[in-house]
């Protein structure tokens, strides 16, 4: 058999392999398992690309994002699947003819497949608690196929290999084991009893979790239901569970704690049902010092590289509200801070709607950056373009008398939206690619309007309203991958992920719009999913 510890070297001017057609290349992630505990990312050709005892904590595992957009990612830094037959070469799975993948139903262990002529290689990941376990299977071809995994330097894992399928088991971090780990390390115990163990119990925990969510209403199609449920279980993937750290993606980069999408995903815990965790990340929050940086570790320490930005404050306190808690921030500053742009800084928007909210005092936003058309980026710059951050205004920092103005920036935005979704506004200089997380806040925007004039009697604007949030979902659906996970971003052209996959933030706006889309009518709330009023 082809088993090989390899280490995490550099090499000789190290080439990122190419990609298959209409695939991303490999080594930037696709999909995450995990539940709050060991967290790893895991690209579209089975290789662990990204991994980590926490999902905001330090990398055992860590390919450096400028690498891959320079194309320089060395091959061996990571967890790299390997088969070969008849005495072969041995192949990665991004050497195979083509290869698919999707999460087991309603779990987040995740299965890739390739096809390498009449052979068939599967590679099954799960992760649990402090342990991540690995199988992969070989069936069909000529010749007697070996299998070989090959780990960076540094990770604790055992390795065997069975007639037809080579099992991994690795324990990451220093964790404590619980009851189900210490059976798994019982002596006497098989690695592939042990692997076949975890694989069932993550699956099963991940199942079990997700009976507790509120479900969407009658009506919803299934599509829905089914993006709904990733997008549930991606924030548990993302969520320490430990100490409530929300990790804006497995990723080099993204494996911190921006408030703005941590609080979105306390929000959207709040509104499907998991009071719990939506405490649990509030309280992580209001522990922050905002005024020190835009992002924090998994230990709520600041993160150097970016300064404080204007909307930390209302997020945390809007994670606060919907979790039930009071958050008490004495510092809202918003004016000459970034936005989420996360540029120059002035006076934007995005930061004035959540300050505005925050201190109940929303006189002088429409003055500041209405145009007519509605709102933009810059306060008394209509130069700067529509920002879709308008939204924000109906949801989740409600501010009645932006009504109007956040309905028209946001139809005109839908309306000039590619087949993949939207960028984040008129004035976005980077790019034509479009970005989920905007898509998906704008369709969770323009549901609540669409709701709110209905209940009113306004039959045509609630249509409207509901026909662009719709499209812009429609939109989100087609820029998933395959397995359902949301990229940060997509290229404009072919849909294929162009950055972090998936994205914390964007699964927690889409459940948010689908909820409003599909209100649980049993529920008191759904008609009022993620309100945090």
């Amino acid at each position: 058999m082809g088993l090989a510890l390899v280490s995490g070297g550099s090499g000789v001017d190290p080439r990122t392999p190419p990609a298959l057609p209409g695939l991303p290349p490999p080594f930037l992630g696709a999909a995450v398992v995990g539940s709050g505990g060991a967290t790893a990312a895991v690209d579209a050709y089975g290789d662990v690309v990204d991994l980590r005892a926490t999902p905001a904590g330090a990398a055992l595992i860590d390919n450096p994002s400028d690498r891959q957009a320079a194309g320089s990612v060395d091959v061996r830094h990571g967890i790299v699947p390997r088969v070969s037959f008849g005495g072969g070469p041995a192949l990665p799975l991004w050497r195979a003819d083509s290869t698919s993948q999707r999460y087991l139903p309603g779990t987040n262990a995740v299965r890739t497949v390739a096809d390498f002529g009449a052979a068939r290689a599967t590679v099954t990941m799960a992760a649990m608690g402090p342990w991540l376990a690995m199988r992969v299977g070989v069936r069909g071809g000529a010749g007697e196929p070996s299998i070989g995994v090959g780990v960076a330097r540094g990770i604790r894992c055992r390795r065997e290999q069975y007639p037809g399928h080579a099992d991994l088991l690795c324990r990451v971090g220093r964790h404590v084991p619980d009851a189900a780990a210490a059976r798994l390390e019982a002596r006497g115990r098989s690695l592939n009893a042990a692997v076949g163990a975890l694989l069932r119990r993550a699956a099963a925990e991940d199942r079990r979790w997700l009976t507790q969510s509120r479900t969407l209403g009658p009506g919803a199609p299934r599509w829905a239901r089914r993006m709904y449920e990733r997008s549930l279980l991606t924030m548990r993937a993302l969520a320490g569970r430990r100490n409530g750290a929300v990790a804006a993606g497995a990723r080099d980069g993204w494996a911190y704690v921006w408030p703005r999408d941590a609080g979105a995903v306390a929000i959207a815990f709040a509104a499907s049902g998991y009071p719990p965790e939506a405490r649990h990340i509030a309280r992580f929050l209001s522990r922050l010092d905002l005024d020190a940086a835009a992002r924090f570790d998994g230990a709520g320490d600041p993160v150097p590289g970016r300064a404080a930005q204007g909307d930390a404050a209302g997020w945390a306190i809007a994670a606060g509200r919907a979790a039930g808690l009071t958050t008490k921030i004495e510092s809202l500053p918003w004016r000459d801070r970034a936005d989420y742009h996360e540029g120059d800084r002035g006076d934007f928007v995005a930061n004035a709607v959540a300050a505005a909210w925050a201190q109940g005092q929303a006189e002088g936003v429409a003055r500041r950056f209405g145009s007519g058309g509605g709102l933009v980026r810059r306060a008394g710059d209509p130069e700067s373009g529509l920002d879709s951050a308008a939204a924000w205004a109906v949801r989740p920092f409600s501010l009645p008398g932006l009504r109007d103005e956040a309905r028209r920036t946001l139809h005109r935005l839908a309306g000039g939206r590619g087949r993949f979704g939207i960028t984040p506004g008129e004035g976005w200089r980077g790019g034509v690619d479009p970005w989920s997380a905007p898509t998906a806040w704008s369709a969770w925007g323009l549901a609540a309007l669409a709701a709110e004039a209905r209940e009113r009697g306004n039959l045509a604007p609630a249509r409207s309203d509901r026909r662009a949030a719709l499209a812009l979902v429609g939109a989100l659906r087609r820029s998933a991958t395959p397995a359902g996970a949301l990229p940060e971003r997509v290229d404009a052209r072919t849909g294929v992920p162009r950055s972090t996959t998936p994205l914390a933030w964007s699964h927690a706006f889409a459940a948010l719009a689908l909820l409003e889309l599909w209100p649980d009518l049993s529920s008191s709330r759904g008609g009022e999913a993620g309100n945090a009023r």
